[in-house]
């Protein structure tokens, strides 16, 4: 029931949206600035709107050179006004009076995060402010100064995207053809190759889709995640997506295996929909399906063939000989090495090495088995020697490994993996 309600909701945000979408560009000879300027004076709400809806269609049309001195104004000219901050800091650490708290707050923001703020106040403009943050993240890589504005994004985002506005959605054969499509554009994990690929993961009764939406941006997910309804822990990925798999009867299923999740919106880079999508999907399938007892992922571990490489010109000649035969082999042999990269490596900055890896143990996961042989796909060769991983959501214990992982740095794993990280001749880098 939650999730037609959720549709409905969907569908009827969808065409609201879609009759307020902001009207083409008009004959406004106003300059950029000028318009941004405007948009922070007390407008009445008509005439904000015409103003924002001119600032938007005027960036839409924009070269890419016309983006970038776009946001070389907004970084220089609609920054935060050092000095002036300064003095208020100062004064309040000096005397801290409620109003000069107020003044010190509202000389912290700077000027163009208001005019994203308002600027999002006509019908549709999320949208387009998600674009703009994509042209902004593709371009700072090249002007790092503009990564000022990126803040304000992200400030603003992580409140217009919190959970209490997502909704899911149960993606089937039967949903709209503009989100299948998008569905097929947006797989990052293991790609699909046509419509018959698709129907294979979304019509067969063993198979699950889910996605996140957001009210204001109704026909574009956010985030979606494939599941596989097995019995028993699925250990191999050609094996969950085969061409000519018979459907499992439902009898015989207890085991929900989450091997794919996509983020869908560079433009959300940062924002974080994976921890409360995992959760909530795992809420409404163990609602509808109580024989569910196992919930794992079957998950890629994209940074191992990279460590492994490194580690060969670091490791005396013997252990480095031995690591590159079982490179070479991808079988039993590599199996202790894969589970060390995954339990003892650590990041510079903290945290697991692999970012799947950081992903679900900051959600409460432990690394359950390592599978030699699990996905023979180029990139799977390529990124992991055809290895993969299952990280178990036991749900007794999520609570109690996150606070061990958060607090401790502890990464939660199954006793059977143990003895592999005894049997490598590679020291762990901390």
């Amino acid at each position: 029931m939650q999730l037609i309600q959720s549709t409905y909701l969907i569908d009827l945000l969808s065409t609201i949206t879609q009759r307020n979408r902001p009207a083409p560009r008009g004959s406004d000879s106003r300059t950029p600035r000028e318009l941004a300027e405007l948009l922070l004076t007390d407008l009445g709400d008509v005439s904000s709107s015409k103003v924002s809806r001119a600032l938007l269609a005027q960036y839409r049309d924009m070269s890419e050179d016309q983006k970038h001195a776009f946001f070389d104004m907004l970084a220089s000219d609609f920054d935060i006004n050092g000095p002036v901050l300064a003095d208020l800091a100062r004064a309040y650490g000096e005397d801290p009076q409620p109003e000069t708290l107020a003044a010190l707050t509202e000389a912290a923001e700077p000027r163009r995060q208001e005019i994203f703020r308002r600027l999002n106040r006509v019908p549709g403009a999320t949208a387009d402010l998600v674009a703009m943050r994509c042209d902004l993240l593709r371009m700072a890589r090249e002007a790092p100064r503009l990564a000022v504005i990126d803040q304000d994004f992200l400030h603003l985002f992580r409140s217009w995207f919190n959970q209490g506005f997502l909704v899911l959605r149960h993606i089937n054969w039967d949903s709209p053809a503009s989100i299948l499509e998008k569905i097929i554009e947006y797989e990052a994990v293991h790609a699909i190759h046509s419509w018959d690929d698709l129907r294979r993961r979304l019509l067969p009764e063993d198979r699950r889709c889910y996605a996140y939406f957001h009210p204001a941006m109704p026909e574009e997910p956010l985030i979606f995640v494939e599941v596989a309804l097995t019995d028993g822990v699925a250990g191999n990925i050609q094996a969950v997506l085969a061409e000519d798999r018979p459907a499992l009867p439902a009898k015989r299923i207890n085991t929900a295996v989450f091997y794919s999740i996509s983020n869908c919106q560079k433009g959300l880079r940062g924002i974080s929909f994976g921890n409360s999508l995992i959760k909530q999907v795992v809420e409404d399938l163990k609602s509808a399906m109580p024989e569910l007892t196992t919930f794992v992922t079957l998950s890629p571990i994209p940074g191992f063939r990279r460590w492994a490489d490194q580690r060969l010109s670091e490791l005396p000649a013997e252990d480095a000989a031995r690591l590159a035969e079982a490179l070479r082999d991808r079988g039993a042999a590599l199996r202790p090495y894969v589970a060390q990269y995954l339990i003892r490596e650590r990041h510079p900055r903290g945290g697991p090495l692999d970012p799947v890896a950081k992903f679900h143990l900051g959600n409460g996961a432990l690394v359950h088995e390592v599978h030699m042989g699990a996905d023979k796909s180029d990139n799977g060769l390529r990124q992991s020697c055809g290895a993969m991983v299952n990280y178990l959501y036991d749900l007794d214990q999520i609570d109690a490994n996150i606070e061990g992982h958060s607090t401790k740095g502890t990464i939660a794993h199954a006793r059977a993996l143990a003895p592999l990280l005894k049997s490598t001749a590679v020291p762990a880098k901390t």
